[in-house]
């Protein structure tokens, strides 16, 4: 995951590519399970190419081989690919309801529009916040301040609960409570502010900056994990996968981010276009 993250823009591709098909697997798998069907193979990967067609549209500018934006030439192929093989599938299997393959469907905004997003962050480098200019010095910055402040989030949240948490946060996750909820937040805020000033840049409207993004993380993520707890309750499922003996499957391990990503990106895309 870290050599992923890291190693350059090309391994974070791959990685969230990798990811993005696997939710995508598990996702559909959850929906087969709840409304007790089960897709046509050419649907799935319809409804997969569709949707990372998307996701390729999303890439920045960053992601580009011998001048050939991935956003401008890959997409459109790709998708059509998508539509073909869903229209093939749709006809060979027609018992699917429209009410469960609409379901199916909304993975596109659930799943392939949030990493869409989050390779549009690659590209993101100048961000006007407070009224200063913050430079993004490396590629990753923006995403991996995001995914440690949902790792650090839910470590804080899970210790801060067992010490002394007595307030369920909520029957779809009765292990939750608000004590480490909130607990799990301010931590995290207050971590990755540590991390960015001794680690990236010291200067406070970096760190501000950094502090905001970990907050929304931390809040939305927490309605990530709880979003895919009901899911799983619905499908009658302790796990979406078994990727990682022990862990679940990539749902289980990306929830939060898929939640996260988008309010991030919201609040990142609007300081990025004040950047003068």
């Amino acid at each position: 995951m870290l050599a992923g993250l890291l190693w350059n823009k090309w391994s974070f591709f791959i990685l969230f590519s990798v990811v993005h098909f696997g939710c995508w697997w598990e996702y559909l798998a959850l929906m087969e399970k709840i409304h007790a069907i089960r897709f046509h193979p050419y649907v799935k990967l319809g409804l997969m190419l569709i949707g990372y067609g998307l996701f390729l549209w999303m890439c920045g500018n960053s992601f580009q081989i011998n001048s050939y934006l991935f956003r401008q030439n890959f997409p459109l192929p790709v998708t059509v690919a998508g539509f073909v093989l869903l229209w093939i599938g749709i006809f060979r299997k027609m018992q699917v309801g429209m009410r469960s393959f609409g379901a199916a469907a909304l993975g596109i905004l659930y799943i392939s529009l949030s990493w869409g997003l989050m390779m549009d962050m690659v590209g993101i480098h100048h961000i006007n916040f407070n009224g200063e200019g913050v430079i993004m010095k490396r590629f990753y910055e923006l995403p991996v301040m995001i995914i440690i402040s949902i790792w650090i989030n839910d470590t804080m949240a899970y210790i801060v609960g067992s010490l002394i948490g007595k307030t369920p946060l909520s029957k779809i996750s009765p292990k939750k409570t608000w004590e480490g909820t909130i607990g799990g937040v301010i931590l995290s805020v207050v971590v990755v502010g540590l991390i960015a000033y001794f680690f990236i840049d010291p200067q406070i409207d970096f760190l501000l900056l950094f502090m905001s993004i970990s907050a929304i993380a931390a809040i939305t993520g927490t309605i990530g994990d709880l979003l895919e707890s009901k899911l799983k309750r619905m499908a009658n499922v302790k796990d979406s996968g078994r990727i990682m003996p022990g862990h679940g499957g990539f749902l289980d391990r990306f929830d939060s981010l898929l939640i996260a990503v988008p309010c991030v990106w919201v609040l990142v895309k609007q300081l990025a276009n004040l950047a003068i």
